[in-house]
Order: structure tokens, then C-alpha cells, then sequence
């Protein structure tokens, strides 16, 4: 038996050990309690971030992410609007000259 074969059995009876081992210590109330708490302080604390830039940002009278995204929502409307209306500029033209649909 090779080295590396001694070596790989050992680390897979070492790994199945400690697999079990961490994975009932991370079902655990002790353990999922405080990290469901410090994971809820986190985001609210981004949050707050978020909104601490997002008041900086518009008092210096630039665009906010929320503005951007609704004039990118707004530009698409637009988009897709004039697309019908080539469409339907296409359609009209093509029944004048008699001629079917492109």
C-alpha cells in the first residue's frame, strides 16, 4: 500500500468524524441562536449603510440605485413601445402595398 492510499483512508475516516461532529454542532440551538442573531444585526446594520449612502448620494444630487433602476425600468417601457409601434408601422405599410407581412 501506497503512501498516499494510507494517507487518503486516514483523512476519510478523519473527515467522516468530523463531519458528523460539526454537523450536529451546527444543528444546534447553542450554535444556530446567536448566528441567526448576529446574521439579523448584520443586515440591519447594512441597511442602514444602504440608506446612510443613499441620503448622502441624492443630498449631493446624483441618482440613487432606486432611481437608476426606475428610469432603466421606464427606458425599457419606452423600448418596448416603440418596437410595437415599428411593428405595427411595418404590418400597416405592408397591407397598403398588398404585399404580405416581412
Amino acid at each position: 500500500m501506497s503512501t498516499w492510499d494510507l494517507w487518503k483512508k486516514g483523512f476519510d475516516v478523519w473527515e467522516d468524524a468530523t463531519a458528523k461532529y460539526v454537523e450536529q454542532w451546527l444543528r444546534s440551538p447553542a450554535t444556530l441562536v446567536p448566528a441567526g442573531s448576529l446574521f439579523t444585526a448584520a443586515m440591519k446594520t447594512k441597511a442602514a449603510g444602504d440608506r446612510a449612502v443613499a441620503a448622502v448620494w441624492s443630498a449631493m444630487g446624483l441618482p440613487t440605485r432606486r432611481d437608476q433602476e426606475r428610469e432603466l425600468h421606464a427606458l425599457n417601457q419606452i423600448q418596448s413601445r416603440l418596437a410595437d409601434l415599428e411593428e405595427a408601422l411595418a404590418e400597416m405599410k405592408a397591407a397598403q402595398s398588398g404585399s404580405p407581412k416581412p
